[in-house]
């Protein structure tokens, strides 16, 4: 936290008025799951077999300047030099949140130190049920599970993220809450599921309205032991409690095509540089207020959480805001609680999604590395 505040401040100081607070790292698209609402894993086999250098890696890191960096994918510890990269951004002292899947987090462990610059940011998108189904796995959430206890046992820092889709029930979120706690989990990360146009399933993605109720459901009336690694102004925003206009620039991506323009969730071209990325971007066209129509449901952390962390040293408004929502993070609502009693859809698998993915095991399976096994 001091470290973002003295880099926000320092920003501030030098007039800058656009500048990034993480850096989204994907030195890969590979993933080992075929998880229904991603579209990071729709391309052809040639680009999935495409990798990031660690030099290409620290080249983009160093260009950057951001103080933190989020290494998602594809799944970064398919890569085969991840310790490599890791050992070079912790060496240059960037709080690194290694986003996995954990299906390989027990196999890998050996390959890295702990350190307070590495956390690994553990996928789990709620309980048994709402997880396997969410990534397409039976038994995802076991895995999950006993690499978060194993990671934890070896001393080192772990937090999880979760992407909430519609039909998913508040109660079971809040359990989920409690689970992650007695795990030893330091914090945990919410977003809604962003309606990537590749994603296999398009019927499950949160409008606006929906977003707000289900935040509202679920964050209301919380347990002093919840501890969440967000801005508890970014919290507000997803429960309805506060507007905020998107700021794209403030996570940027760099992968294997480049600088993605204009943000994480979008692919409208991309940049050599990243000084050519925040010069060549249109960025009035994008974000709910810019009327595109890809942002018009979009509510995710990469656009809103800078927004809110921006808001927050740079108006006395938001750094109250942020100081009561520190102190009363409780958020006493009685028509919240009275949400919780309202019945929920079951989860099931919109028509055709149960077939797509037992068509996608049935390929991984025919590859030959895995006949041979």
């Amino acid at each position: 936290m001091w470290t973002v505040a003295s880099y926000v401040l320092k920003q501030r100081m030098a007039g800058r008025k656009q500048y990034p607070l993480v850096l989204m790292l994907e030195p890969l698209f590979r993933c080992n799951l075929a998880c229904a609402g991603c579209g990071k894993i729709q391309y052809p086999a040639h680009v999935l077999k495409m990798n990031l250098s660690p030099e290409e890696c620290f080249r983009a890191v160093d260009e950057c300047g951001a103080p933190t960096v989020s290494i998602p994918g594809g799944e970064p510890l398919m890569h085969p030099e991840i310790d490599k990269i890791v050992e070079g951004l912790v060496a240059r002292k960037k709080y690194i949140y290694l986003c996995t899947n954990a299906l390989l987090l027990k196999e890998k462990l050996h390959l890295f130190k702990p350190s307070q610059y590495l956390s690994f940011s553990v996928h789990v998108d709620g309980q048994k049920e709402h997880h396997d189904f969410s990534v397409c796995k039976e038994g995802g959430y076991e895995i999950a599970i006993e690499g978060i206890r194993e990671a934890v046992k070896r001393g080192f820092r772990v937090t999880t993220n979760t992407t909430l889709f519609d039909g998913t029930d508040p109660n079971s979120v809040r359990a989920f809450f409690d689970e992650m706690m007695t795990l030893g989990v330091e914090g945990m990360m919410l977003s809604p599921g962003y309606s990537y146009d590749k994603a296999p399933d398009q019927q499950h993605f949160l409008g606006r309205a929906r977003t707000r109720k289900l935040f509202r459901a679920i964050l209301s009336n919380r347990k002093s032991n919840w501890q969440f690694n967000m801005s508890p102004l970014f919290l507000e925003f997803l429960m309805g409690k506060r507007n905020y206009a998107c700021t794209p620039w403030g996570m940027p991506t760099y992968n294997v095509f480049g600088w993605q323009k204009p943000c994480y969730l979008l692919q409208d071209g991309y940049a050599e540089t990243f000084q050519e990325l925040m010069d060549s971007t249109a960025w009035q066209n994008y974000g709910t207020e810019s009327g595109n129509p890809k942002c018009a449901n979009c509510m995710v952390h990469s656009g809103y959480e800078a927004t809110s962390v921006h808001d927050i040293f740079n108006t006395w408004k938001g750094f109250i805001g942020a100081v009561k929502a520190t102190l009363f993070s409780q958020y006493p609502d009685a028509e919240a609680a009275r949400m919780l009693q309202e019945p929920v859809k079951p989860v099931h698998a919109p028509a055709g999604l149960v077939q797509l993915t037992l068509k996608h095991e049935a390929a991984e399976l025919a590859k030959p590395e895995l006949a041979k096994r």
